[in-house]
């Protein structure tokens, strides 16, 4: 990429779309497959336009059935292809998770690393919009902690494109997970922050690196997704009292940077953790782990973490912003932390 390349202003699902149309003109082998992902565009715009620019042999509408379609693009992988699958929503991993853990994640390593499975499970999480307990979840947490997948989520444009051209190319099965709240969707709330330039030719954002999105040195917040917007924006009003605080967007759950952790903590002595994923047995607790494993001694304050308790999400957007780990919970979390 040079430093004239030329650039547009996008919003995150429309640098999704552009890094799979890169890869499809590049690779006749890439093709997608999931409900409404043809005629619709994805109903959150994950797949506009592709259906018109390379037609219905690789752009492919599939029935509701999350079992079928996901084993189809598993078989097509196997086969030499590289099937992009939407699971439409997140929450609806249950019903075909045989396929996703026991077949996807597993095929590599049963067969000793000689078959390949280069498949991405793109699918959309996250609440906020009042769409109940089976719509609103990240459950990211879940997919890292099974064995066989990488597992990656982008908060912004460049990283959107960047890491699914990087997903396609790679030859281990990876999870993409998009948040709704960063896509820059019109009927969700306004996001300055899901619009940016983007290059238009493509590029890669290599998996299992963190991204340092804003240097500080009071406090580490350690976050991924929409959450690393909320942190950005606390992180800008704490400024003005003189509060620095240190944004990391981890990019990537499988692998973990836990270097980049490691390096930001030893940096601030302050850790705070920001997940939208639940409370326990999750990321909130392997960050922290990172940290303690390896040198307590880095921390000079107790660690915060803020995360969805381990409650159901709740459809009345009172409560469901009561659980989410919105910008209010972010500040008092990083006050109790550097003691402001």
């Amino acid at each position: 990429m040079t430093a004239t390349a030329s650039r547009h202003r996008l919003t995150t699902a429309k640098a999704m779309v552009d890094g799979i149309a890169a890869e499809m003109e590049r690779d006749e082998s890439v093709i997608v497959l999931g409900e409404d992902v043809g005629a619709y565009g994805g109903i959150f715009s994950s797949s506009t336009g592709l259906l018109d620019r390379f037609g219905a042999t690789r752009v492919i509408d599939t029935p509701i059935s999350e079992t079928a379609f996901i084993g189809l693009g598993i078989g097509a992988a196997v086969e030499g292809l590289r099937p992009i699958v939407e699971l439409m929503f997140v929450d609806f991993f249950g019903v075909c998770m045989d396929q996703i853990y026991n077949h996807m994640a597993k095929i590599s390593y049963e067969s000793g690393g000689n078959v390949k499975v280069p498949m991405v499970l793109t699918t959309a999480v996250g609440g906020g919009y009042s769409d109940g307990a089976q719509h609103s979840q990240c459950l990211w947490g879940t997919f890292a902690h099974l064995p066989g997948m990488k597992v990656v989520v982008p908060s912004n444009p460049y990283d959107a494109k960047g890491l699914m051209i990087s997903a396609i190319r790679d030859d281990s099965p990876v999870v993409y997970m998009f948040h709704k709240g960063v896509l820059g969707l019109p009927w969700m709330a306004k996001n300055p922050r899901s619009v940016d330039e983007v290059p238009d030719e493509p590029f890669t954002v290599p998996i299992g690196k963190a991204r340092v999105a804003r240097a500080g040195s009071d406090v580490t917040v350690v976050t991924v997704s929409l959450s690393v917007h909320h942190a950005l924006d606390v992180a800008d009003r704490l400024a003005t009292e003189g509060v620095d605080v240190e944004v990391l967007d981890l990019r990537s759950l499988v692998p973990l940077d836990r270097e980049a952790i490691l390096t930001s903590v030893a940096k601030t002595g302050r850790l705070v953790v920001v997940d939208e994923d639940y409370l326990s047995y999750g990321l909130s607790g392997e960050v922290v782990a990172t940290v303690t494993d390896v040198d307590p001694g880095l921390l000079r304050a107790k660690v915060a973490r803020v995360a969805v308790p381990d409650v159901p999400i709740p459809y009345a957007h009172a409560l469901e912003y009561a659980v989410l780990p919105r910008p209010e919970r972010i500040e008092a979390a990083i006050r109790a932390v550097v003691g402001a």
